[in-house]
C-alpha cells in the first residue's frame, strides 16, 4: 500500500526510542500508513548513527556534553541544530519527506522548517514545553523580561508563525498557541501525553523487598532538573523522618537529570542516606515494580508559570499502576489526576509532608484512590485515546484520509 505521506521528525531532548512520547507518536503515524524518519542525538544505549526500529528509520548524531550555564546551553542548541540540519539533507536524499515534525525544546527547528517550506514541504510544531517559562523556572523569576527571555519569546513566535499545524500536549498549551502565537484555532490540535494501555495492560505484583525492611514506600519517577521540585520532596522527607519521627517509611527516587548530583548531596546534608534511594535510570520492568509496590507516589513540581499549565507524564504513569498520588495543587495536575490525588498547598513542603502522612495512615483511602486512578487511566487517559487525535490532526497537513 502506498504511503499516506513521508514524515521527518526532529528532536534533541532524548535519543529515540528512549523519548517515550515521541516514540509513541512515531509509532502511531507509522501504524497509520505514513513513512516515518527521525533525527535525534545518540544516548548510552542508542549509539548507532543509523538504525531501523519497527519500520522507523532513525539517524543519530553524537550528543553534546552536559550543560550548566548560558554559554554551554547556547553551544548545545547551535551544535544540535547544525547536526540536525546536516542529517535532514541526508534523509532528503535517501528517503525524502513531505512534512517536518519538530518537537521542542529548543524553539530553533523552525528555521529548518522554513527552508524546506520553500521547497514545498509542510511544518508541524509539536509543542512539548513553554521555553520562556522553562527558562524562568530553571533560573529564577528575576529572569522574566530580561534579554534572553525576550529572545525565547521571539523564537517561540517564529515556531508558531512557521507552523502549518501545532500539536499541543493539553488545552493550556493550546491557548498559548492561539493567544500568544496567533494561531488559528482549527490549526491547533491537542494530543495529550500518556503511557499506553498495552504497556500497562497488567500491574506488576507488589515486591515487599523494595520497601527495604520498612512498612511503607514513597516513590518518585521523573526528570531531576531544577524545575521538577525533587528538592521539595527531599525536604518533605526530612520533615517526616527527622522532625515527625516517621521511621516506618523509605523513599525511592527514579530518574536522572541536571540536578541529580546536587540532589544526592542535599539528601546527605539532610541526613537521609538511610531512607532515600536514588536509582538513576533503570529498565521499565524495574520502574513498574517500584511503582506497583509504592504506597504513595509524589509529584512535587512547584507552582510556577511553567508547571501550572504542563502535563506531567509521571502523574499518568502513577495512575496507570493504580497508585494514589500526592501533588502540589496545580491546574494540570488536577485535570490529569482529578480525585486520584491529595493536593498540597503549592510550594509548602510541610503540607506536602502532611499529605503524604495522611495517605500512609489511611490504607482504605489509598485503595480507593488507586482504584480510581487505574480506571481513569484505562478509560480516558491512556495514549491510545490520543493516537487517534494525532492521526486526525495529520489529515490537515497531508490533505487526505486513509483509504478504507
Amino acid at each position: 500500500m502506498a504511503s499516506r505521506g513521508r514524515i521527518l521528525h526532529l528532536s534533541e531532548n532524548l535519543p529515540l526510542p528512549f523519548d517515550r512520547r515521541v516514540w509513541m507518536e512515531l509509532g502511531a503515524l507509522r501504524a497509520g500508513g505514513y513513512q516515518v524518519s527521525a533525527i535525534c542525538p545518540m544516548g548510552e544505549s542508542y549509539a548507532a548513527p543509523f538504525e531501523v526500529i519497527d519500520g522507523i528509520h532513525i539517524w543519530r548524531y553524537p550528543a553534546p556534553p552536559p550543560t550548566r550555564g548560558f554559554l554551554s546551553y547556547a553551544w548545545e542548541f547551535t551544535y544540535c541544530w547544525l547536526q540536525t540540519a546536516r542529517l535532514s539533507l541526508v534523509v532528503l536524499a535517501r528517503r525524502g519527506f513531505d512534512v517536518i515534525h519538530a518537537a521542542n525544546p529548543p524553539d530553533t527547528f523552525w528555521l529548518i522548517g522554513l527552508f524546506y517550506k520553500l521547497l514545498g514541504k509542510r511544518y508541524v510544531f509539536d509543542h512539548h514545553d513553554l521555553c520562556p517559562e522553562l527558562y524562568v523556572a530553571r533560573f529564577g523569576p528575576e529572569k522574566q523580561g530580561d534579554l534572553l527571555y525576550r529572545a525565547l519569546r521571539l523564537l517561540e513566535w517564529a515556531q508558531f508563525r512557521t507552523a502549518d499545524l501545532v500539536i499541543s500536549t493539553n488545552e493550556s498549551y493550546r491557548q498559548v498557541a492561539i493567544e500568544r502565537g496567533g494561531m488559528a484555532p482549527d490549526r491547533v490540535r491537542v494530543v495529550r501525553s500518556g503511557p499506553s494501555r498495552e504497556r500497562f495492560a497488567t500491574v506488576r505484583p507488589v515486591d515487599a523487598s523494595l520497601r527495604r525492611g520498612r512498612q511503607h514506600l514513597v516513590a518518585y519517577l521523573g526528570v531531576m532538573a531544577p524545575q521538577d521540585g525533587v528538592d521539595h520532596l527531599l525536604r518533605a522527607a526530612h520533615l517526616l523522618v527527622h522532625e515527625r519521627g516517621r521511621h516506618d517509611v523509605c523513599f525511592t527516587l527514579v530518574g536522572a537529570g541536571d540536578s541529580f548530583d546536587d540532589l544526592r548531596a542535599l539528601a546527605r546534608e539532610l541526613r537521609l542516606e538511610d531512607w532515600v534511594e536514588f536509582t538513576g535510570r533503570i529498565p521499565d520492568e524495574t520502574v513498574e515494580r517500584i511503582l506497583a509496590t509504592a504506597d504513595v507516589c509524589v509529584c512535587p513540581d512547584p507552582l510556577n508559570p511553567l508547571n501550572d499549565v504542563s502535563t506531567m507524564n509521571k502523574v499518568l504513569e502513577y495512575m496507570a499502576v493504580g497508585r494514589p498520588i500526592v501533588a502540589y495543587d496545580l491546574r494540570e495536575h488536577r485535570f490529569s489526576a482529578a480525585a486520584g490525588a491529595l493536593y498540597a498547598e503549592p510550594n509548602r513542603e510541610d503540607d506536602l509532608a502532611t499529605k503524604i502522612a495522611e495517605l500512609l495512615d489511611d490504607p482504605e483511602r489509598r485503595d480507593r484512590m488507586g482504584t480510581y486512578n487505574r480506571r481513569r487511566f484505562l478509560e480516558r487517559m491512556a495514549w491510545e485515546y490520543s493516537a487517534g487525535e494525532l492521526l486526525r490532526a495529520y489529515e490537515l497537513v497531508c490533505g487526505h484520509r486513509k483509504n478504507a
